[in-house]
């Protein structure tokens, strides 16, 4: 485990359980001790592969303190019959309203007037904005994620689709469910809410963007993976974007980067119409708590509580 709120233990004992919190195990620790434990509560950083799967002979879950699941090898856990639950619910309205957040920072260009006006530079027209008000939202995945999204945006009077490869039927008061073509023909800004899979890895490249043809802003709360950012630096170049939001990177271990991965980067950093947050789109106080309220129901609710 990295860092939980600090609930965690009593919630955990009200259903029976002890907690052993130790957000600053190692691999290789973990590996020797997990024969120990019946349940195993994770956050972003802990692989849960084969490996470990193999050596954890009497464990019985895996809770995901989050929504992701690109660290844990689940075909393999569950064919061990080991249960995994994780919390989407506890920090869908946290990202949503950080995507919110970005998307009217950038259409308004909050971030550049901010900083021109604190150098004493007092441009009006350099700083109009756009408006939400009539343009297309299109949300690329709509689970936990994209359905709290959707229905913060419903109030700004602009029309929402969404697109998932699978899942129907998924039209609500707050959106349209269309086909790809569709929405790659309409969407004038993009919300990416896709899990990173082999699939996904990437998908996001020069050539898939040049499928949307009427792109405006782009917004990634996903994984950084989901997008090749050497192919939002070619839509930001040719002036297809207002702007993009991206809370999250291809490589977030920002003081290691590759040769490539630090030129696209630099390229970001200088523009204006960029804002950049550190994978805090779901990392709010309300939620830090919610999450592990989630994931202890969750355990009750599976039958997997100590408790008559």
């Amino acid at each position: 485990m990295d860092d939980m709120h600090e609930s965690i233990g009593q919630l955990l004992a009200e259903v029976g359980y002890e907690a052993d919190y130790r957000p600053d195990i190692k691999p290789d620790e973990a590996r020797s001790i997990i024969a120990n434990y019946e349940g195993l509560i994770i956050r972003s950083k802990m692989n849960v592969d084969k490996e470990l799967i193999d050596k954890a002979v009497n464990l019985k879950f895996v809770g995901r303190a989050g929504a992701g699941l690109d660290k844990v090898d689940y075909t393999y856990l569950t064919s061990k019959g080991i249960k995994l639950v994780n919390a989407p619910e506890g920090n869908r309205d946290a990202l949503a309203e950080h995507t919110v957040g970005m998307l009217l920072s950038v259409f308004n260009k909050l971030n550049s007037g901010d900083a021109e006006v604190r150098q004493g530079i007092w441009h009006r027209e350099e700083n109009r904005g756009w408006e939400v008000m009539g343009h297309t939202v299109g949300i690329y995945g709509y689970g936990f994620m994209g359905a709290a999204l959707a229905k913060r945006l419903s109030s700004f009077g602009c029309r929402i689709i969404a697109y998932d490869r699978y899942k129907s039927h998924v039209d609500d008061e707050f959106v349209r469910q269309v086909d790809l073509k569709t929405f790659m023909q309409e969407t004038e800004i993009l919300s990416i809410h896709v899990p990173l899979t082999s699939e996904t890895r990437f998908l996001f490249d020069e050539a898939y963007f040049a499928k949307f043809t009427s792109l405006k802003m782009l917004l990634n709360t996903s994984r950084g993976e989901v997008v090749k950012l050497s192919a939002v630096n070619k839509l930001l170049d040719n002036g297809q974007l207002i702007g993009a939001g991206l809370d999250v990177l291809e490589n977030e271990k920002i003081n290691q980067l590759t040769p490539e991965q630090q030129k696209e980067f630099d390229q970001l950093i200088k523009r204006k119409n960029v804002i950049l947050t550190p994978h805090v789109g779901g990392w709010s106080y309300e939620s830090y708590r919610k999450i592990n309220e989630v994931l202890v129901s969750k355990l009750v609710a599976q039958g997997l509580a100590h408790i008559d």
